[in-house]
């Protein structure tokens, strides 16, 4: 994915980019799958943009116990928020596939010093794009795990995806167990609901590409 290409960039023509690398600002870096990107307690003054590959963002216990707050996508930001107040990290950052990472040191960026180079107005425009498209991300999940019951967040998750793909066939960024993790519940009663589920038509599935019946197979 090319810098200029993303989100965070819109609208600022490429020598404006150039003239923002320039600042030192900003750095790629490349990540092996299963490496940490950022740990709990992290205090960081950057934040990442996924270029490719995949990182999901999970909270642990001392026990060992995992579970995936967010996965994101080629193409989208994470830390911000860490980076912007300068605040301990409160969950780990993972590679889950090879990655390559674009850092941004956001308070540099922001220096005032900065504030009458063309580039600045466009870049806080679309910064405040990206919090507020991280909110309504995060509103999801919080909307998932308020439902109650296994089958109410299993369907309340796959139509948010499904509204997202513009399509009831989609697939999803989880395996079964990543899947369970994100709707903090058991792999093996997830995986029965499942079946259920698509036993009454409701939906079919092969791993993790699902299709949604709007009407229930008899």
């Amino acid at each position: 994915m090319e810098i200029s290409s993303l989100a965070l960039f819109r609208g600022i023509p490429p020598e404006e980019c150039g003239e923002m690398m320039a600042l030192g600002c900003v750095r790629t870096a490349d990540f092996e799958k299963g490496a940490v990107l950022f740990r709990t307690g992290d205090v960081t003054g950057e934040f990442g943009v996924l270029l490719s590959g995949e990182v999901h963002v999970e909270s642990g216990d001392l026990w060992g116990n995992r579970v995936i707050l967010h996965s994101i996508p080629a193409g989208h930001a994470f830390a911000e928020t860490y980076a912007l107040c300068g605040v301990p990290m409160m969950a780990d950052v993972i590679a889950v596939q090879p990655s390559r990472v674009l850092f941004i040191r956001l308070a540099a960026l922001l220096d005032e010093a900065n504030s009458a180079q063309p580039w600045y107005p466009k870049l806080l425009r679309n910064l405040t794009l990206l919090f507020a498209r991280k909110n309504l991300a995060w509103s999801g999940r919080v909307f998932c795990l308020s439902a109650k019951g296994i089958r109410s967040r299993v369907m309340m998750y796959l139509s948010a995806q499904a509204a997202q793909a513009g399509s009831t066939e989609f697939s999803i960024p989880f395996d079964r167990q990543q899947l369970a993790d994100y709707l903090n519940v058991e792999r093996s009663a997830l995986s029965k609901e499942l079946g259920r589920m698509r036993n009454e038509g409701i939906l079919t599935f092969r791993k993790n590409h699902f299709q949604l019946h709007r009407t229930i197979e008899r």
